[in-house]
């Protein structure tokens, strides 16, 4: 049995606290991805009976009292209370930018415009996200990083295979109302770190999940949405309803903000590029659509652009692992990286 020196105890050590996290945030990230491709599904099953925006509203009702319910149980008062402005203003900034814009522009955007094109333009977030931060965080992408993000959205062009014909198909405004949501996300997210709330991610996702909910039933009464139709919607809308309002809102969006916090805005707003990925794989497996060649292809593009702009956390946990493995085996060998 090989004996490891103190060092090499203590690096071993500091690799398995670190190594968690790192890999947790990896898992949550796919989690996220596969949640909110697969709402795609029952929101279209939903949009059948109910207006876009009272959809939303009722959305966000069941998923802020389930989130609600489970911070009162598992956080204490104190936890769970907004105390500081900082806190205030990132349950203003998310209820308003990730709630009630994003939503309600990309409900109402998806009626007069195809998929395919509000695909590519929801995609269009991630690329924003840099150009906010460095407005308001002062963060700045390398130019290998800005790059990683052009490929990364050539991937979801391809797997959306948009035409000319597919833009001229659908409303100008309703490409525009999806862009502007897009560009909610961006700069919601962003605004959350500025402001640098001290609430935990859960409690701050319930309250922003509520106060966006009233604000989206605000604003279908007063575009004029028949609230009525929310008596007569059948057994299949009520089953789209919770299955998105559940899993694919209040526990996506929690993970999400909880990304928001750990890894940045830039980098959690990189999920819009998986998502049209689990939304195809999702939908052949529930609908039978066939995945094409080009969404396998796209999908390679996407892993190819995450890989130029993580390049630097992919080396350092590449070199992580082999100083690991190499503890274990020879712990006197050469460092095979110089990190």
């Amino acid at each position: 049995m090989v004996q490891l020196s103190q060092p090499a105890v203590r690096e071993r050590l500091s690799f398995t606290r670190s190594l968690s996290p790192r890999y947790r945030d990896a898992a949550l990230f796919i989690v996220l991805a596969s949640l909110f491709g697969g709402s795609f599904v029952a929101i279209k099953t939903g949009l059948r009976e109910l207006p876009p925006l009272l959809f939303a509203g009722l959305r966000f009702d069941l998923a802020a009292v389930v989130l609600l319910a489970y911070v009162a149980m598992k956080f204490p008062r104190s936890a769970w209370l907004p105390r500081t402005r900082g806190d205030m203003l990132a349950i203003a900034a998310a209820a308003v930018f990730l709630v009630l814009l994003n939503n309600g522009l990309l409900f109402l955007g998806q009626e007069t415009t195809t998929p395919a094109a509000a695909s590519v333009m929801y995609g269009l977030n991630p690329i924003l996200a840099p150009v906010f931060a460095w407005w308001l965080l002062g963060e700045r992408l390398s130019r290998l990083g800005a790059i990683g993000i052009g490929v990364a959205l050539g991937g979801v062009v391809l797997i959306v295979q948009p035409s000319p014909l597919t833009f001229t198909d659908g409303s100008a405004m309703g490409q525009l109302l999806v862009l502007a949501a897009a560009a909610a996300v961006a700069l919601g997210s962003v605004v959350l770190r500025h402001v640098e709330p001290r609430m935990d991610s859960v409690p701050l996702t319930a309250w922003g999940m509520a106060t966006g909910a009233v604000l989206l039933h605000v604003a279908s009464l007063a575009v004029g949405e028949a609230q009525q139709s929310v008596v007569s919607i059948s057994p299949v809308t009520i089953v789209s309803l919770v299955a998105v309002a559940i899993p694919s809102t209040a526990v996506a969006y929690a993970i999400y903000f909880g990304l928001i916090e750990r890894v940045g805005p830039v980098r959690a707003n990189l999920v819009a590029y998986v998502v049209p990925v689990f939304a195809a794989l999702i939908g052949w497996l529930l609908l039978g659509a066939i995945v094409s060649l080009w969404t396998a292809v796209g999908f390679l593009v996407v892993v190819a652009g995450f890989m130029l702009i993580e390049r630097d956390t992919i080396r350092s946990e590449y070199c992580r692992l082999r100083r690991h493995l190499r503890d274990e085996a020879t712990p006197d060998a050469v460092p095979p990286c110089d990190d």
